[in-house]
């Protein structure tokens, strides 16, 4: 295996500042608490209960193993135990170990396995339990001869998610050796799994209908496969990821990070969507692909679905998400006559307790705890930085005790300090990255016109460094002729005031109530604007160092902008939502300035805005400021 870098494991990476108390919120909210409220965790068939024996049980420990560990929440942790004390004493004589029940065995989607296989090494590298990695290798090499055999098949979910178990596989690989059947059993996956590369020829459009190979959470997930195939296999990088992001970012991009998805590929449509579970798995796709090549677009990438897509869609307090988020998002409110997405129901973009439908209500909680784990990561010879959020790292380098605390509030301020603690004179390495989109930037108070900050060896005791840059504020054009503004990994929207309306009822046996109701976002407060003018100067102001990082009620940054009204429109058949795409952009008065915040913290907002056109000196609409029609979808 070549990965260029490895995951720190157990006590190794600590969250600290703003991403701590993310997770302390989410410890708080549903996440946390899933096993408490929600039957189909509480009551699961996987815990002896007669709820979904499949996979929104290891989904919702995916998140909630390393959520109690990176806290250090022994009642968490004792909780989390418990689920996985039941499914390793669940496992039968043969190695099955799904709770099947009267499903036979080979009409049980093995998705499940895949998906559990790697949770049960999460659990593994936080706890240290002795028991997993046996368990699992008895339920891969059970599933193995059931493939082999012909017995057992890959289809529905497993054939679209086979390259999930190879995370399972490769660290069978670490501990055990190079067993053949382990590298048969990849290659017999990638053999009877979904071709990606094929079903990529795709995605140049968007269906109203649902398939497997354009559906938005496996687009997500596949990003990974060929990279991590590779690796587990021993061959040859393969580049295949760049070439998918390139054609899903061309045809189905948002200025978020986020691929539209609603359930399927869907477009640049600002108003169509995507699902949250792909906004999870696409930040784990993306922590493997920086781990296994190292290049640092894909942290960047990163940190831009986590600073953006992932906090927009989840309330403040974290009890409550939606199921589909749209760019331009001026309402959160059933669709009347037809709903605006493309196979989901009209309920998506509420937000509650399993809006739509439940899988996101089960995986949403891995995206935080994950992207924790992922900020510092091993290098060959010491540490590797991956995104400078509040950290502290502590490993042992060649004898040699050595932490690493990342101060600073990033990405809310960009003065960060590196500081590494030595037990003793060492080599160690230390690689920091500055990001791509960075200007004037000083590393101990002295320009530096790098990438890469690297240094090795350090003396006993303390080591400071200092890294500061500014980001500036500016417009991307987007699609149809509208434009977006971002501030480095930060994109700002035009936050709407939102009536806040809460239901609370049973619906399939499942109770919503206060704090884990529905809610209906009405908006309170004018939408229809445009950006008066491309050239201003867009400069974050820092606001407040809030108790919610990414609090909808007090943001911590801003940006002044000039907007004028203009002649939206709503969406044929809908009483509030927004057109795609304005009706006109000339604009409607002298103008006015608007506080523009970080998209994470706006739950109605508006992010692509037109320019305004305004009457030139001789009478005519300024030819350089319109908005043309969007382009045709095919």
């Amino acid at each position: 295996m070549s990965a260029k870098y490895s995951f720190l494991k157990g006590p190794e990476l600590r969250p600290s500042g703003w991403v701590r108390r993310q997770l302390e919120i989410q410890a708080a909210g549903q996440a946390g608490q899933l096993d408490r409220i929600w039957p189909d965790v509480r009551d699961s068939r996987w815990v002896g209960g007669d709820r979904e024996g499949w996979e929104r049980v290891p989904y919702w420990l995916d998140g909630f193993i390393p959520l109690a560990y990176l806290l250090g929440d022994e009642d968490m942790i004792s909780r989390a135990k418990r689920y996985v004390d039941a499914i390793l004493a669940g496992q039968q004589s043969d190695g099955w170990i799904c709770p099947n029940g009267d499903t036979p065995r080979e009409k049980y989607d093995m998705w499940a396995v895949e998906l559990l296989s790697k949770v049960l090494f999460v659990y593994y590298d936080l706890s240290g339990d002795g028991r997993v990695p046996e368990a699992v290798y008895r339920a891969l090499r059970n599933w193995y001869e059931g493939l082999r055999s012909g017995s057992l098949k890959l289809f529905e979910w497993s054939r679209s998610r086979w390259f999930e178990a190879l995370v399972a596989i490769r660290r069978l690989k670490e501990l055990r050796g190079e067993e053949p059947w382990l590298l048969d059993l990849a290659r017999m996956l990638r053999e009877q799994g979904l071709d990606w590369g094929a079903a990529s020829k795709k995605w140049d459009r968007f269906y109203y209908e649902w398939t497997h190979d354009t559906h938005i959470v496996n687009v997500g997930m596949c990003m990974k496969a060929s990279e991590l195939c590779a690796d587990v296999l021993g061959e040859p990088p393969t580049g295949e990821a760049d070439r998918l992001y390139a054609i899903l970012e061309r045809f189905h991009g948002t200025p978020s990070g986020a691929f539209n998805g609603d359930e399927c590929l869907a477009g640049r449509s600002p108003i169509r969507g995507f699902e949250l579970c792909s906004v999870a798995e696409l930040m784990y796709s993306y922590e493997w692909l920086f781990a296994l090549t190292g290049r640092q677009k894909w942290a960047e990438r990163l940190e831009r679905l986590a600073f953006n897509a992932l906090p927009a869609t989840l309330s403040d307090d974290m009890w409550t998400h939606q199921y589909d988020q749209m760019t331009n998002q001026n309402a959160c409110v059933p669709g009347h006559t037809r709903s605006l997405f493309g196979t989901n129901g009209t309920e998506a973009n509420m937000f509650g307790l399993e809006p739509n439908y439940g899988c996101c209500t089960a995986n949403h909680g891995q995206a935080w705890p994950h992207f924790a784990m992922s900020t510092v990561m091993r290098s060959r010879g010491g540490l590797r930085v991956v995104t400078p959020v509040p950290a502290l790292a502590s490993i042992d380098f060649r004898g040699t005790r050595v932490e690493l605390e990342i101060g600073g509030d990033y990405p809310f301020d960009n003065d960060i300090t590196f500081t590494v603690t030595a037990g003793g004179d060492t080599d160690f390495a230390l690689e920091i990255p500055v990001p791509g989109f960075a200007t004037r930037v000083t590393v101990d108070g002295r320009p530096f016109d790098g990438r890469l900050i690297r240094r090795k060896g350090f003396p006993k005791g303390k080591t400071v460094i200092t890294l500061g840059f500014r980001t500036e504020g500016r417009l991307t054009r987007t699609t149809g002729g509208l434009y977006a503004l971002s501030a480095g990994s930060l994109l700002y929207a035009l936050p709407v005031r939102a009536e806040k309306k809460k239901y609370e009822y049973v619906r399939y046996g499942t109770e919503r109530k206060f704090p884990y109701c529905d809610y209906r976002l009405y908006p309170a407060s004018d939408w229809n604007f445009g950006f008066d003018g491309p050239r201003q100067s867009f400069e974050p102001v820092r606001r407040a160092r809030p108790d919610v990082p990414f609090s909808s009620e007090d943001p911590p940054l801003s940006i002044s902008v000039r907007v004028a009204h203009i002649d939206w429109g709503l969406e044929p058949g809908y009483r509030y939502n927004c057109a795609a795409y304005p009706a006109h952009t000339a604009a409607l008065d002298g103008g006015q300035t608007a506080e523009f915040v970080p998209y994470g913290c706006a739950k109605l907002r508006m992010t692509e805005l037109p320019l305004c056109r305004r009457p030139s000196k001789s009478g005519a609409a300024g030819a350089d400021a319109g908005t043309e029609p969007p382009g045709k979808e095919k």
